[in-house]
């Protein structure tokens, strides 16, 4: 055992769990930890500008890897509340973030102190677990029982908040004795995955819908095989996109009332069977309930026991890592008892579907201003399959799940139960940060500039990657829920910028912001230079190694497809049947070569 303060065991406890870099804001109540981490060695600190800010790096660069935790740090009193929003996006969305703050002395609490705000209190019902420490001895045990409960069941955020006192008060600690925790994950019985194979033999159309759980679990190369041993065509949810590659043949579209293909929706509502796995039957998947669950079984499989019949209750109900249970149904797949049944036809009308031009979106616009559509299709042309694109809420986020192409798990990264405004900024930077690779963020203007100040954490610690900008200087997903209230209300961004007049009403220079704070950033209006812009971008992010922000000027008005029912989604735009220069989607194209 060795004497240390408790601060010392909490910095070594960290590196032992795996740590390698946190993101924070120093403060005066938590600059005991920073003493620790400065005296230990081998933490990266990147300095965030706000403290949410850190909060959202700490989930996009948790996001990137299994069992990475993102930890952010903050001091006292409002860094604590300012991470309320990151830990709701982790928990929104079962990601693995430790929020650390500083707090006044022990003895100070609850008496109103300068910045001593219960920030366990504040906490508790966003976080898997948050604990004020109050006695030192604790710490290193607390900081433990942290990163066990993080990676266990269903992943998720947990707040720890050190009073000063506590910090550096002195314990006795042995680091060389201590080990993590084993990682609780619950596994289906060979029982139930045989009720599973039952289910599928006595139906004729079933699909996957694979869930987040399926890419949190790493399991996409065990979802696949099991889909192509049983011919199962399969519907990814918005948390789950990558987890078959776009072009495979058995991925037939996503579902839902924003993020989904025309058909996607067509075929989920020919199915009778629906096997969902690592998901969480989101609203905005299903629409309403009787439309959804109409003439049709379900089997439920989710890590989390209180998600199995939350939203409704399925035929099939079964607790566990979606790991384990594909990996016990590929094993029965492969026996003799198991067969894929006679369902080529049902695969390949399902394929048929997702290739009809009738069933296309249009994207080749040459409009100026510039249409949204035609951003997207100029993304899947330029980034191909090794962009992880990165994205919150906003018609940005939904044209961009209706139109870009995903192959890869984690190459969709999207804070999409949450949806916090601001948070594609800095959460990219995280995923940059974690993630070895062409990282693409994705935002509205207003969403940019909710934490725009986080670019110049990219520019300081050299943390490259592409933003693209649709700026149309509204808030445009709002404008088009306002058609309901027949009202166009609050919600327009645009002003003449005394300092600019080339922006033509467009407002905020984002060209000239972006600069000031130490980054790239380039300006399209032109529908043919959207290519170009892009390519150019790739050249001064490698060469700069830093953020570059391509900026698109769009039209100020477009509705983008969706509705109130999967059955019954309002096409705002003429579809791609109707224009004989319009392209199939990248995945359309790709699949059709085959």
């Amino acid at each position: 055992m060795a004497k240390m303060r408790a601060v010392d065991a909490a910095v070594l406890v960290m590196k032992k769990e795996g740590v390698e870099t946190v993101f924070g804001v120093p403060g005066a109540a938590i600059n005991p930890l920073y003493s620790a981490m400065k005296k230990e060695g081998g933490i990266e600190h990147i300095l965030a500008r706000h403290v949410e800010g850190a909060s959202h790096m700490a989930d996009g660069y948790a996001r990137t890897a299994l069992d990475r935790i993102g930890v952010c740090i903050g001091t006292s009193g409002p860094a604590g509340t300012d991470m309320i929003t990151g830990l709701y996006a982790a928990v929104a969305d079962s990601i693995p973030i430790l929020c650390i703050t500083g707090q006044a002395p022990v003895a100070k609490l609850h008496k109103e102190d300068f910045q001593a705000v219960d920030i366990e209190s504040i906490a508790k019902p966003l976080a898997k677990w948050a604990v004020t420490v109050r006695e030192p001895g604790l710490v290193p045990r607390v900081f433990q029982q942290a990163f066990h409960l993080m990676r266990s069941g269903r992943r998720g955020p947990v707040l720890i908040d050190l009073p000063i006192d506590v910090q550096m008060a002195e314990i006795e600690f042995d680091i060389d004795t201590y080990e993590p925790l084993p990682v609780y994950r619950p596994a289906a019985s060979t029982k139930q995955l045989e009720k599973v194979m039952q289910m599928i033999s006595e139906a004729k159309k079933p699909v996957i819908i694979a869930g987040g759980g399926v890419i949190n679990a790493e399991a996409s190369k065990e979802l696949v095989e099991f889909a192509e041993l049983m011919n199962i065509p399969v519907i990814p949810t918005l948390m789950g996109w990558g987890s078959i590659p776009d072009d495979h043949p058995l991925m037939i579209g996503m579902v839902g009332l924003q993020t989904a293909h025309r058909y996607g929706n067509a075929s989920f509502l020919e199915s009778d069977l629906v096997v969902g796995i690592g998901n969480r039957w989101a609203n905005r998947h299903t629409g309403s309930i009787p439309v959804y669950t109409k003439d049709r079984k379900f089997i439920h499989i989710d890590i989390e026991p209180t998600q199995i019949g939350r939203v409704f209750n399925p035929d099939l109900g079964i607790a566990s890592d979606a790991k384990a249970a594909l990996t016990g149904l590929v094993a029965l797949a492969k026996s003799a008892k198991s067969t894929s049944g006679d369902r080529k036809d049902w695969v390949k009308e399902c394929f048929d579907r997702k290739h009809d031009i009738e069933m296309q979106r249009k994207t080749h616009f040459d409009n100026t201003p510039i249409k949204p559509q035609r951003v997207y299709e100029e993304m899947n042309r330029a980034f191909g399959q090794e962009a992880c694109y990165v994205t919150t809420i906003g018609l940005s986020q939904i044209a961009g799940a209706q139109f870009l192409n995903v192959y890869k798990p984690r190459h969709w990264i999207n804070a999409a139960q949450a949806g916090p405004l601001g948070w594609t900024l800095p959460a990219a930077l995280g995923v940059a940060k974690g993630y070895d690779g062409l990282v693409v963020g994705l935002s509205g203007d207003y969403d940019f500039q909710f934490m725009i100040e986080e670019l110049a954490v990219g520019a300081q610690f050299k943390i490259p990657y592409i933003h693209v900008l649709v700026n149309n200087s509204y808030l445009g997903l709002i404008r088009q829920s306002q058609r309901a209230f027949d009202m166009d209300f609050c919600v327009q961004l645009a002003f003449d910028n005394i300092n600019n007049p080339d922006i033509e009403g467009y407002g905020v220079d984002h060209k000239a912001v972006v600069e000031g704070l130490g980054c790239k950033a380039i300006r399209v209006t032109d529908p043919n230079q959207i290519g170009k812009a892009l390519e150019d971008a790739k050249v001064l992010m490698n060469k700069y190694k830093v953020p570059v922000v391509v900026e698109v000027i769009l039209e100020r008005v477009t509705n983008i497809s969706m509705g109130g029912e999967i059955n019954n989604i309002n096409e705002f735009e003429e579809l791609a049947k109707n224009y004989s220069d319009a392209p199939m989607s990248m995945a359309a194209i790709n699949a059709s070569k085959k």
